[in-house]
């Protein structure tokens, strides 16, 4: 069976010839420039203010930099060591400076519940990380602001069963029993014993 075919015609127009007076040129207002950044000095360098005091540099996962101000804490005279959080093949640990006994020292930081031992500021301060460098020193294995953690008396290091947390010194994993230890400079040190 063959069908049809419809032929269409298809019609073509042709360019119409240009005007012979062209259409008026309507003026357009000009794109302007982005807008450049204004500079600022870089805070230390040419033309900023020396700064009143020397601030700490940031700590890893302990918060920001600053300085511990007034009341200054007295030297560390315990760490309190416990578990942090439980995961499924280690545990975190978490470290915490003290200072006392000291009541009226932790009454004027804002502990006003009559404890003589307490952290150098409350949770969340901002001069919080800044205040626990002071007191903790650094760590002798990493360099870090924080106490040094030890497993079993031996170097806090994943063939020892621990390892310190990659961003905060005052944390460390633990991966089997034993006793874990947190030590800062004064001398001053806490542990824990796992039994999992």
């Amino acid at each position: 069976m063959v069908l049809p075919l419809a032929c269409n015609t298809i019609r073509e127009d042709l360019p119409t010839r240009p005007s012979d007076s062209p259409a008026p040129l309507i003026p357009v207002a000009p794109i302007p420039a982005a807008p450049q950044p204004t500079p600022r000095p870089t805070p230390g360098g040419p033309g900023s203010p020396p700064p009143d005091e020397e601030p700490l540099p940031a700590l890893p996962g302990g918060g920001g930099g600053g300085s511990c101000g007034e009341p200054g804490p007295a030297a560390a005279s315990r760490v309190e060591v416990k578990i942090h959080i439980v995961g499924a093949s280690r545990l975190i640990l978490d470290s915490t400076p003290l200072v006392g006994p000291d009541d009226a020292y932790c009454r004027r930081i804002g502990f006003t519940d009559g404890r003589r031992f307490c952290p150098t500021r409350p949770e969340g301060h901002p001069e919080r990380s800044a205040c626990d460098a002071l007191v903790s020193g650094s760590a002798a294995d990493t360099g870090r602001p924080g106490p040094t953690w030890r497993a079993n008396g031996r170097p806090c290091v994943f063939a020892n069963g621990c390892e310190n947390h990659p961003d905060n010194q005052y944390l460390a994993f633990a991966y089997g029993p034993g006793t874990y230890s947190a030590c800062v400079a004064s001398g001053a040190c806490g542990s824990l014993a796992v039994t999992q």
